[in-house]
């Protein structure tokens, strides 16, 4: 659920569209993605670090209806939400100026991306806290948190990946279908908002 991250996935679509053909997108995608990854994972090992030293108490709320409260509660808070609507738009332009070229500064956009989703995101903290308490020796609780922030950014990166094919395949089937999402952009944000928050209640309802 930490992967939907309607921001910057809406982010890299811009740049897709708006690139010329010839700009440098690979290493755009690189610095950005990779900026965001560093983001979530230099956060994840904070959050992880802070959980270890009040285990018990986290322990305590996962073992207790609190967390699937928790959870359903942030889950209609979003569909609520998505029923209402936003508008990243204003964002999104302030964003796409220092992201066009493979400068630091796209590098720190994604930093600052990953940093804000992930304070933002009940799944992030609550993936955290579940390995905080499950067991597992130090080594694996910090190293662990490299394949967490992966996980939290592998959609972000497969869209990068399938927007670059579109790039030089504007008229395959996926194609196709990019233009149709790009067209419908509205719909499948909701969609997309509304199928975690299915997913969010649905954790709740099944720790209760």
């Amino acid at each position: 659920m930490d992967s939907v991250n309607v921001l910057l996935i809406g982010l890299i679509v811009a740049i897709g569209v708006l690139l010329p053909r010839g700009g440098k997108y690979g290493r755009i995608m690189a610095l950005l993605v990779g900026g965001d990854w560093m983001g979530v994972f230099l956060l994840s090992l904070a959050t992880m670090f802070v959980f270890d030293g009040v285990q018990e108490t986290v322990r305590r709320v996962l073992d207790s209806p609190v967390f699937g409260i928790i959870l359903i509660a942030v889950g209609v808070l979003g569909a609520i939400m998505t029923f209402r609507g936003g508008d990243n738009s204003g964002l999104l332009e302030r964003l796409l100026p220092p992201v066009q070229t493979p400068t630091a500064k796209t590098f720190f956009a994604g930093f600052f991306l990953g940093v804000i989703q992930s304070l933002t995101s009940v799944p992030f903290f609550g993936g955290i806290a579940v390995l905080s308490v499950g067991g597992f020796s130090v080594a694996v609780r910090y190293l662990g948190m490299f394949f967490y922030a992966s996980l939290a950014l592998s959609l972000p990166a497969l869209t990068a990946v399938g927007v670059g094919f579109v790039r030089h395949y504007p008229e395959s089937p996926a194609g196709r279908g990019f233009e149709w999402m790009r067209n419908h952009g509205e719909a499948v944000n909701n969609w997309a908002g509304y199928i975690v928050s299915a997913v969010l209640i649905g954790l709740g309802i099944v720790h209760l």
